[in-house]
């Protein structure tokens, strides 16, 4: 997945998609290691995945997603998470590049 995908990066998260073979997407999150504070951390995963729970339509079908967070970003609320991804994407995404 990581030496296969198709990668975005962004202020502090990274994008990686390949395709799956399946009917549904899958969402994998990772933490950089030195992302601190067990509340912080977790808290982010949550609103990261509420956000991909919702909004499913603005992620290309059938593909795996991992969505690498370094310890820069900063969370202010699933909607700061949302335009983030979804600015990143948003032309890559129409324009048939991923």
């Amino acid at each position: 997945m990581y030496r296969q995908g198709r990668r975005l990066r962004g202020s502090g998260f990274a994008l990686i998609f390949m395709a799956n073979g399946l009917l549904y997407n899958r969402l994998g999150v990772s933490m950089h290691g030195k992302f601190r504070g067990s509340v912080r951390r977790n808290r982010t995963k949550r609103i990261i995945k509420e956000v991909f729970r919702l909004h499913r339509d603005l992620f290309p079908p059938s593909c795996d997603i991992v969505l690498t967070v370094s310890p820069g970003f900063r969370l202010h609320s699933s909607a700061s998470v949302l335009e983030a991804v979804a600015h990143l994407g948003r032309s890559q995404w129409q324009a048939g590049r991923i």
